[in-house]
């Protein structure tokens, strides 16, 4: 079976998440993603979070599955004539760096297209290559600020609030696989390929556009409402037994939903209600309503809970907590939680590919070791074996 990239070359100099991340999709689609990384240093990443001081870090493995690593010193003159003899064999640049640093190096996108017209350019910025924000830096926290995302997270009464889930990060970085790939389509047509940028603030302003759309429908900023989803009752996290800090269910009815809910928490007697009949009804008596149902989740597993109300047409999920994800049977059942083995740590644990193609399947592995394939990469470039030497001499790989 083929992979759906097969024959995509893509060159990756990001660090950390972001890049990484988008990198990473693109090598779990099938492309060849060759990670360029500085001697000795590599990703930061490698050592961001350290768990053990003799391998990589579990973050960096986290975003660097099925990559090839080659060690390029990019400010040394052979470093750069092997990155121009790369740039040549590639069909995508991956880079996040900061502003212009790319251009000091040499290689902006002007020279790049010069060597390789059909190359496509992908740039990840905190806030773009222009506007007044162009030269700040960025981190997931502050694409969360500066995206809105902190302003409409949180308690009501407290104050905006980071989410764990990497929307700056892996948010922008998925928005940047997009853009690659709309590019590797158009070049189809063209023939030729062209820049594509992400900034990590549009991508999470991207990511809520529904509470811009309640700004413009209320006139006002878009308020923090906790746990409660909208108007929707009930549309709200309820305690589970035995009352532990993640013994929660997030249940949401809809209309057509309510009677089967009564039903399945045996209060058939409320069928008819007027208290409780319409949606308007739920609202106003929002209070009620969550107690009742509250009353029969807290004396039951919050996994029985869903699996009742589920069972019975009504949207209910379980707050897993991360022990109870990497045990979850429908995501190991689904190859969505993996074990891989790394030949330096051993055994671990990673998230697989969400996507799932037909036709295409990919096998995830491990990440590479800094410079694991260096000297294949370059022998695929044409140089010898002695050249490859001469190289390591010169401190240029």
């Amino acid at each position: 079976m083929s992979s759906a990239l097969q024959g995509i070359r893509v060159i990756d100099l990001t660090n950390n998440q972001a890049g990484p991340s988008c990198a990473q999709m693109l090598a779990w689609l099938g492309a060849d993603v060759i990670k360029v990384e500085e001697p000795g240093k590599g990703d930061i990443a490698r050592t961001t979070l350290s768990d053990r001081p003799d391998a990589d870090s579990l973050f960096f493995l986290t975003f660097n599955a099925n990559k090839r690593s080659l060690t390029l010193n990019l400010k040394s003159a052979a470093g750069k004539e092997a990155f121009r003899k790369l740039i040549a064999t590639g069909d995508v640049l991956l880079e996040n760096f900061g502003p212009g640093v790319l251009e000091r190096l040499g290689f902006g996108y002007p020279v790049l297209k010069q060597l390789n017209p059909r190359l496509v350019y992908a740039s990840i910025k905190g806030f773009g290559s222009y506007g007044p924000y162009s030269d700040y830096k960025s981190y997931e926290p502050i694409a969360q600020a500066m995206g809105g995302a902190m302003s409409v997270t949180g308690a009501p009464d407290g104050p905006p609030t980071f989410t764990w889930a990497c929307i700056g990060d892996s948010g922008t970085g998925m928005h940047c696989t997009i853009g690659i790939l709309a590019a590797l389509m158009q070049r189809q047509t063209t023939g030729e390929g062209q820049q594509v940028e992400i900034s990590m603030q549009e991508a999470v302003l991207n990511l809520i556009r529904v509470s811009l759309r309640d700004h413009q429908r209320f006139g006002k900023p878009a308020e923090r409402t906790g746990n409660q989803l909208g108007a929707g009752v009930p549309g709200t996290i309820y305690r589970c037994a035995p009352g532990g800090a993640n013994d929660y269910v997030f249940i949401f009815a809809q209309q057509q939903m309510w009677h089967p809910l009564l039903r399945a928490i045996n209060r058939e007697d409320l069928i008819g209600d007027s208290c409780y009949e319409t949606a308007e009804a739920r609202f106003h008596n929002k209070d009620a309503v969550n107690t009742l149902i509250e009353a029969w989740t807290s004396q039951r597993d919050k996994h029985e809970v869903m699996k009742i109300l589920a069972g019975a047409g009504v949207p209910c999920g379980a707050c897993q907590d991360t022990g109870e994800l990497l045990d979850d049977p429908h995501l190991r059942a689904r190859d969505m939680i993996l074990e891989i083995d790394h030949p330096v740590r051993g055994p671990y644990l990673v998230a697989g590919n969400p996507v799932r193609l037909s036709a295409s399947q990919v096998t995830i592995g491990t990440a590479p070791l800094l410079g694991q394939h260096t000297t294949d990469v370059l022998a695929e470039l044409g140089y010898s074996t002695g050249e490859i030497a001469a190289l390591h001499e010169e401190g240029a790989i």
